[in-house]
């Protein structure tokens, strides 16, 4: 019998605290190798909290575990991407740059990654632009390729399409896929179920900051969802 993918990361009854409020409660779940993963919730139920933890970015109580990549013998690469990125008053190269560099690569490999990264995201032409002076939608692509850049086997995405016109969206969303398609596992927060449908393989509903449902994302969006997740579905549905 195969013992399918390798895990990457895993939460064990993990909780997190935001000053007096109990942001994330007993959370325990295993990310898989391969794995495309959409949380969703209500604002405030703790999506970005739970991110943000994955990450490694937050104290917390309860277990958090990187599990070795095996034949390679190290822990996996994280990347992030939150939903407004932070972008360097430098143009986009540098941008790039900056990131390689602030990662320990010696000169040559972060000239050679910062190119493929341009090209991959199709910002060669803007290599010259001010980051800060992009769309919406071109910044994203820029977070994007400097997150890829970094070779990372488990991304972070934080509502990754929030605020974008319907062409800058439906090109993030395709930059996504094929990120998954390249082997990269992913975990994205959104309000958009559309997005989770098409993009997603499994589905995180959290309610309260407590892990309430967790399904493929055929059986999450079938005939009969999680029990816990249906009021939720039949509230979006209603406003589309």
């Amino acid at each position: 019998m195969s013992a399918g993918p390798p895990a990457l990361l895993s939460l064990h009854d993990a909780g997190v605290w935001l000053g007096t409020v109990r942001a994330l409660d007993a959370v325990s779940l295993t990310l898989h190798r391969g794995e495309r993963l959409a949380l969703l919730g209500s604002n405030g139920s703790g999506k970005t909290t739970l991110l943000r933890l994955l990450h490694g970015l937050l104290p917390h109580d309860g277990a958090r575990r990187l599990h070795d990549l095996q034949p390679e013998g190290r822990v996996p690469r994280l990347a992030m991407l939150f939903q407004r990125p932070f972008l360097m008053s430098l143009n986009v190269r540098r941008n790039l740059q900056l990131a390689l560099w602030l990662q320990g690569l010696p000169r040559g490999e972060r000239a050679a990654r910062t190119d493929a990264a341009l090209q991959r995201f199709g910002m060669a032409g803007l290599a010259a632009r001010a980051a800060r002076e992009l769309s919406g939608g071109q910044q994203q692509r820029l977070a994007l390729a400097r997150a890829w850049a970094l070779g990372p086997d488990l991304l972070f995405l934080d509502e990754p399409t929030a605020s974008l016109d319907p062409g800058a969206k439906r090109e993030v969303e395709s930059l996504v896929a094929s990120l998954g398609d390249e082997g990269i596992t992913w975990v994205m927060s959104t309000h958009n179920l559309g997005q989770a449908k098409r993009l997603a393989t499994r589905v995180i509903y959290l309610e309260g900051g407590r892990l309430q449902a967790d399904a493929p994302v055929q059986e999450f969006f079938g005939d009969r969802p999680p029990a816990a997740a249906a009021a939720f579905l039949r509230a979006e549905n209603a406003w589309r």
